[in-house]
């Protein structure tokens, strides 16, 4: 068996996520079924992991499988008929060769994540970014954001009764950003949990409100209580933008 990397791009407005459901159309399954017909024989593809409704990725990274060796052009051609076929708003970038032991979820060593929040009301960014009126306290946001980078357990910031062996999460970035048209979270950690960024940065904003102090969001972490934490923000403001082996 050969083992390629597909490397690619999409909006997640349309969709129900990445990772196939029975009750709406994926990103998955729009990849599998492209390949498939191209290839003409069954193809299976497993994602870096999976990303909510609505959610969007700048960079992601898939694998599949095939039993006879694909050449560099066969590649390139495979790349140019799979963005032919798959709508406008998914783009594969590249597919290349990898070892066979590589694995798209597995052997990935952190993942970053960029939250949005819009301050100016913008037509245009509505499925991109949360519009949020009025200011907030980035430097104690940003104080309570470096307490992640101290505990390993998340529990507080996962969505409830999900099937994770552990809810343990190296964080080693988390920080906000002031822009001209309002804020930026970017946050990295070698795994993250569902639900886990939008939670996090619903909390954050309570701490930027003043609703919740300093020493409340450390408690809120300890608590390894959901319902402790803030509400989850709007899935549009959240892309996945960078996945490291």
């Amino acid at each position: 068996m050969y083992r390629y990397f597909i490397r690619l791009a999409y909006d997640g407005t349309n969709y129900k996520g990445w990772q196939i459901q029975p009750n709406g159309v994926t990103v998955q399954e729009l990849i599998m079924k492209a390949m498939t017909t191209i290839l003409r024989y069954e193809i299976s593809i497993m994602g870096a992991g999976r990303t909510d409704t609505g959610v969007h990725a700048r960079n992601f990274i898939a694998h599949f499988d095939v039993e006879n060796e694909l050449s560099y052009d066969d590649l390139s051609q495979l790349t140019y008929k799979m963005n032919r076929f798959l709508p406008n708003d998914i783009t594969i970038y590249e597919i290349f060769s990898v070892a066979s032991d590589m694995h798209a979820r597995f052997s990935a060593v952190s993942r970053t994540y960029k939250y949005y929040i819009s301050q100016n009301r913008d037509p245009f960014m509505h499925n991109y970014a949360w519009y949020r009126f009025g200011n907030l306290d980035v430097e104690s946001m940003n104080n309570a954001a470096a307490e992640l980078l101290k505990v390993i357990d998340f529990t507080s910031f996962s969505k409830l009764h999900t099937i994770t062996k552990t809810n343990n999460c190296q964080v080693t970035q988390a920080i906000w950003e002031q822009t001209d048209s309002g804020l930026v979270f970017t946050i990295t950690a070698d795994r993250f949990l569902r639900n886990m960024v939008r939670a996090i940065v619903g909390t954050l904003v309570e701490v930027g409100l003043g609703k919740v102090s300093h020493q409340e969001f450390i408690d809120i972490i300890y608590s390894k209580d959901r319902c402790a934490a803030g509400e989850s923000v709007p899935a549009c403001g959240l892309f996945l933008e960078e996945i490291k082996y």
